[in-house]
């Protein structure tokens, strides 16, 4: 008897912890889907397949690209901050998403509260351009001609509270300057204008504008990075050039819905870390103008919130709103 006993003694003894074990939730086992809230080909989009090829390749499940394009990303951001918090469902944004969080109170959700911020993807500089017919050949060119004519020299933007309507708002306020801000709906427009001589200085991401650049069409003159870039390393620093407190750069990242467990939150931060920082997607990243950047899922979730609190400084400042 007593040896019946011992042995069922141990066998619940194992039982316990065993079935705690059982009972952990496997993950992946279906589908992975990205939402990017903008159409295919912008920067977002290109990030979000390239990652989530080597993602599916590593984890073992398909990882699938869902486009919704409208309300400037919020759309993407929602139906992902309303998932399932069960790692399935991700949204792949920009640093357009702690801009609009900045301004605007009507969003559907949170923006610290509704995620969990799950790893950075990548960073790069804006690029401080002017035509090729331009006069202006150096930055100081173009805030000497600045100082000499207020509010004459006009710039543009893809639109009210965008992260180059900001960006461009830090370099004024730092350069002692002041220039009219003129919107656009997206950078094609602007750029056309830019060309057109409508519009004298524009600040845009790497993506969108190295193209005129190395084709002639438009001067790049400085970097809104801290410091010069390898994505136009020939290009001065805003702050090398003089103008403290004026760095900001473009980011990537992915974010899952608030309440996603945190095991799979790491799980997927250590595989797109190690994605990213292959010498294969170092190389890939540079020809798209960034630079990996990895982070922990709590640095990425510090990093957003400064965010959002430095934007809405720089909105008070400049008087930037909503439309």
């Amino acid at each position: 008897m007593k040896t019946l006993a011992i042995r069922a003694a141990l066998g619940l003894a194992c039982a316990f912890p065993f079935t705690g074990w059982a009972q952990a939730p496997a993950w992946p086992t279906k589908p992975i889907t990205l939402v990017v809230g903008s159409a295919p080909g912008g920067s977002n989009d290109t990030f979000a397949r390239a990652i989530g090829k080597k993602l599916s390749e590593s984890l073992g499940q398909p990882v699938v690209v869902d486009n919704k394009p409208a309300a400037g990303g919020v759309l993407a951001n929602a139906i992902v901050a309303k998932a399932p918090p069960d790692g399935y469902n991700l949204v792949v944004l920009s640093s357009t998403f702690t801009t609009g969080a900045a301004i605007r109170n009507n969003l559907q959700y949170d923006a610290v509260k509704s995620f969990k911020p799950v790893a950075m993807l990548g960073k790069g500089p804006m690029l401080i351009t002017v035509s090729t017919d331009s006069p202006y050949k150096t930055i100081g060119d173009l805030v000497a001609a600045a100082k000499a004519n207020p509010g004459k020299l006009n710039y543009g933007t893809s639109g009210t509270g965008s992260i180059n309507h900001f960006a461009t708002e830090l370099f004024t306020d730092a350069a002692g300057i002041k220039l009219t801000h003129v919107p656009y709906k997206g950078m094609g427009p602007a750029t056309t204008d830019l060309l057109a001589g409508q519009i004298q200085v524009l600040v845009a991401s790497a993506p969108s504008i190295l193209g005129q650049v190395k084709g002639g069409k438009v001067r790049a003159l400085a970097v809104t990075s801290a410091q010069r870039s390898p994505v136009a390393p020939e290009l001065p620093s805003l702050e090398q050039s003089g103008y403290k407190g004026s760095a900001s750069e473009l980011w990537w990242g992915v974010l899952a819905p608030a309440g996603t467990p945190q095991p799979v939150v790491d799980r997927l931060n250590t595989e797109i870390n190690r994605i990213i920082l292959s010498p294969e997607m170092k190389e890939f990243f540079l020809k798209e103008g960034a630079e990996p950047a990895s982070m922990k899922p709590a640095e990425f979730e510090a990093f957003i919130a400064a965010e959002i609190e430095r934007w809405k400084k720089v909105a008070r400042a400049a008087d930037i709103k909503a439309d």
